[in-house]
């Protein structure tokens, strides 16, 4: 519902990027500006080093804008479209450490204050890999908590199908293992380089979600251990309440074995521009040229 444009903020030696997000001129009606409100007052609200931070947001000429944190990188969809080209999974201890990091910036989310946030739309596109080696989380426009006004009309299903949780599927009550299983399936995609729920139709997409039948990780990837398996399909469970019941949780179990590896941080920095070079460089000199 947004378009997204590039810009300087500040003057001089403080000059730095920030990207500014704003409704798309013919979406701009109540509805849309309603969503488009109730993500700013819960954004601007939030700051974790695993979301991507929202400096300020207002309406200017009758426009509604964000302001955020300019992140110089590539999104998830991007890498894992990369690795699928390869023919390759990704590295199990880079896959651990990002959906770790995702887990540790939805915990602050989902315990802020008194909001009972649910994010809804934990997917691909929504999660940032930085050249610098950092994971942020993005796009809260579809999430629900108490301090929304626009509340979902019934029938209407908001989120990517692919990526959703059985009861999110089937339209029932949510919480935030709803965004524990959505997370799950990022982690089992990286893992494995399919998809994990696929379709020949919508109706039959949806059908696959609501079952939620799961072949663990280990079926296309050898070097995936039981134990990885097991977290894995715990955070896929069909039924919430055989899944993880914090974001905390899950990436508490994921750093337990994480730990085997001897993973260092600086890991994630050269995997991300070892998978883009060319763009690394590019994005890298276009921002020295914006910010003379």
């Amino acid at each position: 519902m947004g378009e997204l444009h590039l810009a300087l903020s500040g003057e001089a030696e403080l000059k730095k990027l920030c990207v500014i997000k704003q409704i798309i001129g013919h979406l701009s009606d109540r509805e849309f500006v309603r969503r488009f409100v109730d993500e700013a007052k819960l954004v601007v609200k939030l700051s974790h080093q695993n979301l991507v931070p929202v400096f300020e947001s207002g309406v200017e000429d009758g426009q509604y804008y964000l302001v955020m944190e300019y992140i110089e990188g590539r999104d998830l969809r991007a890498i894992w479209k990369s690795l699928q080209r390869m023919d390759r999974p990704c590295p199990i201890e880079v896959a651990l450490h990002i959906i770790k990091e995702i887990c540790r910036g939805l915990s602050y989310a989902h315990t802020y204050g008194e909001l009972e946030l649910v994010h809804r739309d934990i997917s691909p596109p929504n999660v940032l890999l930085s050249f610098s080696g950092e994971v942020r989380v993005t796009d809260f426009g579809l999430a629900s908590s108490r301090l929304k006004l626009q509340k979902t009309a019934p029938g209407v299903l908001f989120g990517k199908l692919a990526y959703m949780a059985p009861e999110q599927a089937r339209n029932e009550p949510l919480d935030a293992r709803t965004d524990i299983f959505s997370t799950a399936i990022l982690l089992h995609e990286m893992l494995t380089t399919e998809k994990l729920f696929r379709g020949d139709s919508e109706f039959d997409l949806m059908e696959k979600v609501r079952s939620a039948a799961v072949p663990p990780p280990s079926k296309f990837n050898r070097r995936v251990k039981p134990e990885l398996d097991k977290i894995v399909l715990r955070g896929l469970a069909r039924e919430p309440d055989d899944r993880f019941a914090t974001a905390d949780d899950f990436a508490d179990a994921l750093d337990g074995v994480l730990e085997s590896y001897g993973f260092q941080k600086d890991e994630l920095r050269e995997f991300v521009r070892g998978m883009f070079p060319s763009e690394y460089n590019r994005q890298k000199a276009e921002v020295d040229v914006c910010l003379l």
